[in-house]
């Protein structure tokens, strides 16, 4: 004990000495003795905070304090250790500062523990946060431990709560923004739902509302007091705008009383008001407390809710009583004189857009709107009402219920006459919806009432109106009962039941007047249809006086200028008047349909388009022609087709049709709709949609009454249009026909017919169906007979009569079916000799002429006497249209191309004066284009064709018009295709090839521009290239275009020429049907009709193939009589030999042997300089061969070998000609001419070795011969051959067969079975897809593997894949040994015993 105390005096001495270490050991010791010795602790505390040791200080001090809390030393230790951090240590300073001040306020030291608090106070307020200053503030306040001791010497408690609000408002805010900002960062984050949240958190959490309520308990002024009123009543109510719904009533319950006491106290604060006033839940405005309204605009003068109000309290609809304001003279003036009508709205839209949250303003709004008349604006504030109803909901829990329907019931008053009747669905659902929990909802039952009457449903709205009626005795409700009942027939009941309210209308204001008009107007119309007579309704005592008396009280009542008008139409026979009423209820009112329609037809019988549109356009505007759904009332179609009209005449077609389409929603069977509709589609181009409206026309003809036929020949007519159109000509000119016989007189119809005969005429044409073609063209000529007659001056007459006479150059083949006398006697109708003088100094044709052909006796014209016709009928054109600029730059364009046909066709067929005459006719054409130009500079066509009729007569002019042309129009394919002409004919291949290029991409089915690319190619070597550009010609090529047809058949035959394989029948089909065609539109096409005639031979048409060469002979016998040149004379030479071989095919052997002989006469004198020399050994040799067959069908063996030596002579042993001599030899039979055949064939072989006939024939001689060491060298011989890709498939059949022929013969070692399936093996190896390998196979096994093989590859063989024929394919069927192949067989060769044996 006692080394304690002395450690304890030595500790203490040492810190007196400011000796800190040695204190810190000595109090160590006695620690190390008694760990929980009070001042032990104390001198290290105080020894360790000297030596800046403050963890290990603290550390001390708290374990003495713990071990003696009530002795201050120990804290004021701590609370100097916590000071000299600064603000590290500020909330455990706190403790030891409330701690040291209890511990003074047991020691009854009042100034030191003060001073402990201030100190602290002051210390956190100046090193601490705010949240550790609130802290230290707390120490002061009433729930402190230290405030009854200390009470009067700390301030006042408001204020110390005060500042505490402060710090703590301070942070909610601060933590407010830093929880939205790192919450709204977050994947899917919303701002406002981020923020209600955020706000939900920290508002719940908070204590500031329990703060706000202290401060009103303890504070002595009343302007604080308030203040924080306010303040809990603002915190309370934000706090329950973001409060789940469940938990929204306790707070509404606080935020309500608080409310509820800021207005008692008539503190102006406006949230509190405006929750007081926003959250009553009335139908009525009667439920408000109107001194608590007065009131209000008396705090808030300012405030928009309060203008509303005030505006509203003095108005008329106002159901408060008026109040009386003391004037100067201390009389009594009532408020509502004072403000106008229009300062009071204008007052009130004010309010309502410096308030447009509130419930009340809107609803104000609406309601006022409503009582005058601005539906619109009504309807606009009511659902902005709708919408703040929500809004406020949401914040406040509260549904509004009553609040919601008076808003709806507005709303859908509004509705019933806005856009009516647009929104009478909605309206009436609005009216059902509150009708079904209020049944006896006045308002609802009138608004219902009425709703039922504009959709004609009468009975409905009596039943509505009368329930009304019985909680309302309201004299509008009266009157429209009574007119409900009016409209159901009970027109005396109705009667007296309006003439019962006419005293209760006194003309107060304007509304009231209004109403009497309309009774007095209802009353006209029951005394109106009371009597329908004419006697009744001209008289001027009974309903006209009503009706007068209904504008004196309104003049401005539409309905009644709409029966004025239709009684002084109907009636009094006063049009100017009638139209004057019509104008003026027009005018007041769009909804006058009646006075509308009526106006409309006068303006439409006007001609003034115009106006029709702007009447029917207001009325589509105004919403009454379309019923809402389920609506009674039929809908009005005609503003709808009156604009359609107005819109086809102002040729806005597109909008016409969406005109008529809405009519004919409403009306679907409008026959005069579907006929405008039709029109329309028409117009723009959509054929097929006015194809199904012109039908369904026709079909309403015969299903709707009232429909004169004489009316419907119109839509047959615009039909007939629409088919023509589609190209549908036939169809067309039935149409044409049906109404021509309804109305014969109508010369449009006529001319369309005629049109269409020359457009199904050109069609035919282009399609390659000429002899229909010429059918048209015939009863085109008909038609224009008929046309002359009734308007000689037509154009389109003589233009169809020109086109339908060069027609016929176009299908010459038919020119024997021209209608001669028909287009002569159009010709001379009217005819004066200066019709036809246009020219005719150039050409040499005018009205003599047609003179000439005339007097002509022939029955048949001639080619040149049809194009003239066409020139007459022209230049009669160009007569007929002298008077219009336009029409006549047309008729000289057409003028020119026909003179130009005429230089094509006249100079192709003529031999020799004609070519000068062609000149002629090329001259005159340019002299047209020319003038055409000159009408009409401006046209790119005129230009192109200038310069198409100049490419030879004047190069450089030609260009130059291409140039021009192409300058008005550089997307025409046609004028680039015709540059690339004239570039070709100049030798300048690449600006050619450019020029084709461009054509191309500016239509890629220009046939001539790649015609025009393939000729270049071939110019240019590249055969293959232009071979396909041909090709694609030919392929998008209409039937009219002749030039594609010649290519593509020349090029065709080059390529067949030039294979070495079989030709098979389908790849000479399309070039022999397109010579065809062309021999159709040319008959003088004889170098065609050879090539045609070639054609024939390879498909085994013999007989076609002769009656073409035969002709083509003759004419060449004339060609060649008549220039006698050697080119004539080998062509002739040629046909000849071409001649016999195509009669050795058809088995006329001595035709053959005649014309061969011939050819071979003719061709032995052609000069060997001459062009066609190096062609003469092909024919010659042709002509040899066949003369030989000739001679050996006819049994003249001699005479064959002589012709087959001399063929050999003169082919210096042409291995064919040598295997057809061997034949002929063996089958004379002579042992020496077999022994000639032998030795030839041996020869050919040894000079040939690869020559697959001669290798074959000497197989077989062999075989007949018994030969075997021949044989042997054979078979070596033709295995080489089988491996051989050049040699085609009949070859390769005709080696499979020898070999297995010679496999069954006895001329080799191996055995008989073995080798013939060894050689079947081997086909079947080398050919795997060629049947005949197979085939033998098949008959050497059983198996069934082989003869199905037969099967597949035989229809893998058949044109196009390949070239076996229809025996070949039923063999192999045939082959099999099912019943249903063999049906097959027989099926594709029915001739063939195959098939028929293997039935049997």
């Amino acid at each position: 004990m006692s080394n304690t105390k002395a450690a304890l005096k030595a500790a203490k001495a040492a810190l007196d000495g400011h000796k800190y270490e040695e204190a810190a050991k000595e109090a160590q010791k006695v620690l190390d003795v008694d760990p929980s010795n009070y001042h032990a602790n104390v001198f290290l505390g105080l020894a360790c905070e000297k030596q800046d040791k403050n963890d290990e200080a603290e550390k001390v001090y708290s374990v003495a304090a713990k071990s003696k809390p009530s002795d201050p030393l120990v804290w004021q230790g701590l609370i100097t250790l916590y000071e000299k951090q600064a603000g590290k240590k500020i909330d455990q300073y706190g403790d030891a500062a409330l701690h040291l001040a209890e511990c003074l306020m047991a020691m009854d030291d009042k100034e030191r523990c003060q001073t402990v608090v201030d100190k602290y106070v002051g210390f956190a307020k100046q090193h601490g946060t705010r949240s550790q200053n609130k802290h230290a503030l707390e120490m002061m306040l009433p729930t402190s431990s230290l405030y009854d001791y200390l009470e009067g010497r700390f301030p006042k408690p408001d204020y110390i709560y005060t500042k505490v609000v402060e710090i703590t408002e301070a942070e909610e805010k601060e933590r407010i923004n830093k929880e939205i900002g790192e919450r709204r960062t977050r994947l899917g984050a919303k701002i406002g739902q981020v923020t209600t949240e955020v706000k939900r958190d920290v508002l719940e959490a908070s204590n500031l509302e329990y703060l706000y309520g202290c401060i009103i308990d303890w504070t002595s002024d009343d302007e604080l007091r308030r203040l924080y009123e306010e303040k809990i009543l603002q915190r309370a109510y934000d706090t329950l705008a973001v409060l789940p719904l469940k938990q929204k009533e306790a707070k509404r319950a606080q935020v309500k009383k608080l409310a509820e006491g800021l207005v008692i106290l008539k503190h102006p604060f406006a949230l509190a008001w405006r929750i007081t006033l926003e959250w009553q839940d009335t139908e009525v405005m009667e439920a408000y407390d109107a001194g608590l309204l007065r009131e209000y605009t008396e705090l808030f003068p300012e405030d928009g809710l309060s203008k509303v109000l005030k505006a509203y309290l003095t108005s008329e609809i106002s159901p408060f009583p008026q109040p009386l304001r003391q004037t100067a003279d201390d009389s009594e003036v009532d408020e509502v004189a004072i403000m106008t009508a229009e300062d009071r709205l204008l007052l009130m839209a004010e309010g309502v857009e410096e308030t447009s949250g509130s419930i009340l303003s809107q609803r104000l709004m609406a309601e006022y709107y409503t009582y005058l008349d601005e539906y619109a604006s009504a309807v606009d504030s009511a659902k902005k009402a709708r919408e703040q109803i929500s809004l406020e909901t949401q914040v406040s829990g509260l549904e509004f219920q009553d609040t919601l329907d008076a808003v709806n019931v507005i709303l859908a008053t509004a509705l019933i006459h806005y856009q009516s009747p647009r929104n009478h669905p909605k309206a009436r659902s609005l009216f059902e919806n509150i009708l079904e929990r209020k049944a006896v909802n006045t308002s609802a039952l009138i608004g219902l009432g009425l709703i039922l009457e504009e959709e004609d449903d009468y009975e409905g709205a009596t039943e509505s109106l009368s329930k009304a009626l019985k909680h309302s005795r309201d004299v509008k409700v009266k009157a429209e009962y009574a007119w409900c009942k009016a409209m159901t027939g009970d027109y005396d009941i109705s009667l007296k039941e309006l003439e019962d309210c006419l005293p209760e209308l006194e003309e107060t204001d304007i509304k009231t007047r209004s109403l009497k008009a309309q009774t007095l107007y209802r009353i006209g119309m029951c005394m109106w249809n009371l009597d329908p007579s004419r006697a009744a309704r001209k008289d001027r005592a009974g309903a006209y006086a009503r009706f007068l008396a209904s504008l004196q009280a309104n003049l401005n009542y539409a309905p009644s200028y709409t029966i004025l008008g239709i009684y002084y139409s109907d009636y009094a026979k006063d049009k100017k008047r009638s139209r004057k009423c019509f104008q003026k209820a027009f005018e007041l009112s769009s909804s006058e349909v009646e006075a509308a329609e009526r106006l409309a037809r006068a303006f439409a019988d006007q001609r003034e388009w115009d106006l029709v549109e702007v009447v029917a356009q207001r009325v589509v505007d105004s919403g009454r022609i379309r019923p809402p759904p389920g609506s009674k009332r039929k809908g009005i179609s005609w503003p709808f087709a009156a604009l359609g009209v107005c819109q086809l005449n102002n040729q806005d077609y597109v909008k016409s049709i969406v005109s008529f389409q809405s009519a004919l929603r409403i009306s679907p069977a409008d026959y005069q709709c579907w006929v405008g509709l039709g029109e329309g589609y028409h117009n723009s181009g959509r054929y097929i949609a006015a194809t199904k409206a012109f039908e369904q026309a026709q079909r309403l003809e015969t299903s709707i009454d009232g429909i004169q036929t004489s009316d419907t020949w119109f839509s047959k007519y615009m039909l007939a249009n629409v088919r023509r159109e589609l190209g549908d000509f036939e169809d067309a000119a039935h149409g044409y026909e049906e109404v021509l016989s309804m109305r014969p007189t109508e010369l449009g119809v006529t001319i369309a017919l005629l049109q269409t005969h020359v457009e199904s005429a050109w069609r035919s044409i282009e399609l390659g169906y000429f002899g229909h073609a010429a059918e048209s063209a015939i009863k085109a000529v008909t038609v224009a007979g008929l046309v002359v007659k009734g308007r000689p001056d037509a154009f389109n007459l003589w233009k169809a009569l020109g086109n339908v006479c060069a027609m016929f150059s176009w299908m010459q083949a038919y020119l024997h079916r021209f209608p001669i006398d028909e287009v002569r006697s159009v010709l001379e109708s009217g005819k004066t000799v200066e019709m036809f003088n246009q020219l005719s100094d150039i050409d040499k044709i005018d009205s003599s002429a047609l003179e000439q052909l005339c007097s002509s006796k022939e029955s048949h014209i001639t080619m040149k006497q049809c194009l003239h016709l066409a020139i007459l009928a022209h230049k009669r054109l160009i007569y007929t249209c002298v008077h219009d600029i336009h029409a006549q730059a047309v008729a000289w364009y057409n003028l020119g191309w026909t003179e130009y046909r005429a230089h094509s066709i006249i100079g192709k067929i003529s031999m020799d004066s004609s070519r000068n005459k062609g000149s002629l006719y090329l001259k005159a054409s340019v002299r047209c284009f020319k003038r055409a130009i000159e009408l009409e500079a401006g046209n790119s066509e005129f230009w192109n064709a200038l310069a198409v009729v100049t490419t030879q007569l004047n190069p450089k002019v030609s260009q130059h018009a291409f140039v021009r042309s192409l300058y008005l129009n550089d997307k025409s394919a046609r004028v680039w295709t015709n540059l690339g002409t004239f570039y070709l004919l100049q030798n300048d291949n690449q600006l050619a090839n450019d020029a084709f290029t461009r054509a191309q991409s500016a239509d890629p089915e220009c046939t001539h521009a790649w015609l025009g690319q393939g000729i270049l190619a071939l110019l240019l070597g590249e055969v293959t290239e232009s071979r396909s550009l041909f090709d694609h010609a030919f392929e998008i090529a209409d039937a009219s275009t002749t030039v594609t047809k010649r290519l593509y058949a020349s090029s065709t035959f080059d390529k067949l020429l030039a294979q070495q394989s079989l030709i098979g029948t389908i790849d000479v089909l399309q070039p022999l049907f397109a010579l065809h065609q062309l021999k159709s539109q040319i008959t003088a096409e004889y170098i065609s009709e050879h090539l045609q005639a070639l054609l024939c031979e390879r498909v085994g048409a013999s007989t076609e193939a002769t009656e073409s060469l035969s002709v083509v002979c003759s004419k060449m016998e004339e060609e060649y009589e008549s220039s006698e040149s050697p080119l004539s004379l080998a062509r002739f030479a040629q046909a000849k030999a071409d001649l016999a071989r195509a009669a050795l095919a058809a088995q006329d052997f001595n035709a053959a042997i005649e014309n061969a002989e011939t050819a071979l006469d003719l061709s032995a004198d052609l000069d060997s300089s001459a062009q066609a020399f190096n062609d003469r050994h092909r024919y010659r040799l042709s002509a040899h061969l066949t003369a030989g067959l000739a001679y050996y069908y006819t049994g003249s063996m001699d005479k064959a070998i002589t012709v087959f030596r001399t063929a050999l002579e003169e082919t210096d042993g042409n291995p064919d000609v040598v295997c057809i001599l061997a034949q002929v030899l063996w089958a004379k039979g002579g042992t020496e001419e077999r022994d000639v055949a032998r030795e030839q064939l041996f020869n050919c072989v040894e000079t040939h070795p690869g020559h697959a006939g001669a290798i074959t024939l000497l197989g077989v001689v062999a075989m007949l011969d018994s030969d075997s060491d021949t044989a042997e060298a054979v078979i070596a011989d033709l295995h080489d051959l089988r491996t051989r890709t050049d040699l085609d498939e009949q070859h390769q059949q005709k080696i499979g067969r020898l070999l297995a022929a010679l496999a069954t013969s006895h001329l080799i070692e191996k055995t008989r079975e073995s080798a013939v399936t060894g050689e079947a093996t081997t086909a079947v190896m080398l050919a795997p897809s060629q049947p005949h390998g197979w085939s033998q196979l098949a008959m050497l096994t059983d198996d069934t593997f082989p003869t199905e093989m037969v099967l597949l590859t035989a229809m893998g063989s058949v044109p196009p894949k390949g070239t076996l024929d229809a025996e070949d394919l039923g063999e192999a069927f045939a082959k099999s040994s099912r019943p249903a192949d063999m049906q097959r067989a027989v099926m594709m060769a029915p001739w063939a015993a195959a098939g028929w044996e293997g039935l049997l």
